[in-house]
């Protein structure tokens, strides 16, 4: 499992531009089942994506595709869990 941070980057200006390109990712992650889930980061400091992978290399060439992070309008940092409980509603995770 993997939390990925997308922090504002040098280019968050032109986020507006690539916003269409970025919403096709974020789409085309959920409709391959890497995306969990998706937000923004408050207050206003970019978005975080939980993932599920085969192998971190797997989710670090899905987040070089993001026209964000190819435009530098955000920077991603890739975190690699191993979750070990969860809630009653949130069991699927672990398997």
């Amino acid at each position: 499992m993997f939390i990925i941070l997308l922090r504002f980057g040098p280019n968050r200006a032109q986020a507006g531009q690539f916003m269409p390109d970025h919403k096709a990712w974020l789409k085309q992650g959920f409709d391959d089942n890497i995306f969990l889930l998706s937000g923004s980061l408050q207050p206003n400091q970019g978005g975080c994506i939980l993932a599920q992978g085969d192998s971190l290399e797997s989710v670090q060439t899905c987040v070089e595709k993001d026209p964000f992070v190819i435009h530098g309008i955000v920077t991603a940092e890739i975190l690699q869990i191993s979750p070990h409980q969860a809630a009653e509603s949130m069991q699927f995770l672990l398997n």
